[in-house]
């Protein structure tokens, strides 16, 4: 029997649906909708097969959302993937993600995210790089704050910052669809099914994050029907709003000028809006970092939490406590926020995730796949939802998976072997807790 720490109240049922449902959204829409146009139609060939590219990404990343969430509907636990993969998998596979994701995936993602915040406000007040970092942390220490004090006022951030990151996108969607430009779809060519593969490759990174809400399972009010609404909603909202984007920036900028741009988002805005349109994006990059980073921050730290209450990471004791005043998470969101401010000051954090990208996906993957398990071996464990057009579903979402961890091995052999190593570096901590977990067990 898996030792509990006898010292953690449950957290609250504090989480509503439509902040759920930002927290997906939000984690989703970061500043990938206004600078990755150019490198999936750089892929795709024509603006077509760039759209198709966006919607087919859209298809892929909902077959996953689908399948998983009939196994958040089925095991409705704080963790998110972490606990799915423990109780399908094992706990030595279960582990393995929590600790690359408690020490440096979701770390270092809150410090890229901090840095992109601190980066895109250069724009508007001229910083230098340690300048940069310090308002990186020190935003970061506001929405740390914010989320120790309530769960109740990150999800309201989340909330805000949602609606705020939608509003340059659906300014440039409604003002682009509706100006006097054409879409030249039949004058270029497509650049063949390899192409398209790769654009469809490149929005899949665009989709990421939607699985993070999973981790807030233990503070929806019914998270066995919410989490797979939440989870299939978002992710329809989110393709639709990226097919619509890219239509309108092919509305307004001309095919060539969208791929020999960086930021085709700001470029449009500004042939929407006049001089002031790039400031305008800018800003609303910045509104949509902010809602990525405080969705990244109160997702995290659930995951050292779930594991400490189990008694499975060094440290237990302390990380699986709530505050015993505001009733949060508040030493496992501390301790994602130093070490994302070891990341950010060391400026190790783009080359970390990096690292992790193969490994990452191996275990989402196993996520996707989990479904069939959950089936065939567990059909004790039913949830009110069951995934559409199973097996059709998860073998779409397990096809897009798979393709991702190929083009990642073939693009990135010495990181995916790096990433695989640096999860490997877990197996030790995890004899080593499950031997104190026995000799504890042993002397009560």
């Amino acid at each position: 029997m898996e030792p509990e720490n006898q010292n953690n109240a449950m957290l609250k049922k504090s989480v509503s649906f439509v902040e759920a449902l930002a927290l997906v959204v939000g984690m989703i829409i970061g500043s990938g909708i206004f600078l990755k146009p150019s490198v999936v139609l750089a892929s795709a060939g024509s603006p077509l097969m760039a759209v198709l590219a966006w919607a087919a990404g859209g298809v892929v990343t909902l077959a996953s959302a689908l399948s998983v969430a009939e196994i958040a509907s089925a095991i409705p636990k704080t963790g998110g993937l972490y606990a799915y993969l423990e109780e399908l998998y094992g706990e030595t596979w279960g582990f393995l993600l929590g600790w690359v994701q408690t020490v440096i995936s979701y770390p270092a993602s809150i410090a890229a995210q901090a840095i992109a915040f601190a980066t895109y406000a250069n724009v508007f007040l001229p910083m230098s790089g340690w300048q940069q970092k310090a308002l990186g942390v020190g935003i970061m220490a506001f929405v740390l704050l914010m989320n120790i004090l309530s769960t109740k006022y990150g999800g309201i951030i989340q909330t805000l910052a949602t609606v705020g990151k939608l509003i340059p996108v659906a300014s440039i969607v409604l003002f682009g669809l509706l100006s006097q430009g054409e879409l030249h779809f039949a004058s270029a060519q497509a650049a063949g099914a390899a192409g398209f593969g790769a654009a469809i490759l490149g929005t899949l990174w665009a989709y990421d994050g939607w699985i993070g809400v999973a981790n807030m399972a233990g503070e929806l009010k019914n998270p066995g029907r919410d989490l797979p609404r939440v989870i299939s909603m978002g992710v329809l909202f989110v393709t639709l709003v990226y097919v619509l984007f890219n239509l309108a920036i092919f509305k307004v900028l001309p095919a060539e000028t969208v791929a020999a741009s960086d930021t085709p988002g700001a470029l449009a805005a500004a042939q929407l809006f006049g001089s002031g349109g790039a400031a305008f994006i800018t800003a609303g990059i910045m509104i949509s970092v902010f809602g990525a980073l405080n969705g990244y921050l109160m997702t995290a730290a659930r995951v050292p939490l779930a594991m400490s209450q189990k008694a499975k990471l060094p440290g237990s004791r302390i990380l699986g406590k709530l505050h015993p005043k505001f009733g949060t998470p508040a030493n496992a969101l501390i301790l994602q926020c130093v070490l994302a401010a070891l990341y950010i000051l060391s400026g190790s954090f783009n080359a970390l995730t990096d690292l992790l990208i193969f490994v990452l996906w191996i275990f989402f993957a196993m996520g996707v796949v989990g479904v069939f398990i959950l089936r065939k071996k567990h059909p004790e464990k039913k949830g009110p939802y069951k995934a559409p057009l199973y097996p059709v579903t998860p073998i779409i979402g397990a096809l897009g998976a798979g393709y991702i961890l190929v083009s990642t091995v073939f693009s990135s052999p010495f990181n995916s072997l790096a990433g695989v190593a640096i999860t490997a570096l877990g197996l030790p901590v995890f004899a080593w807790m499950k031997k104190q977990a026995e000799k504890n067990g042993s002397n009560t």
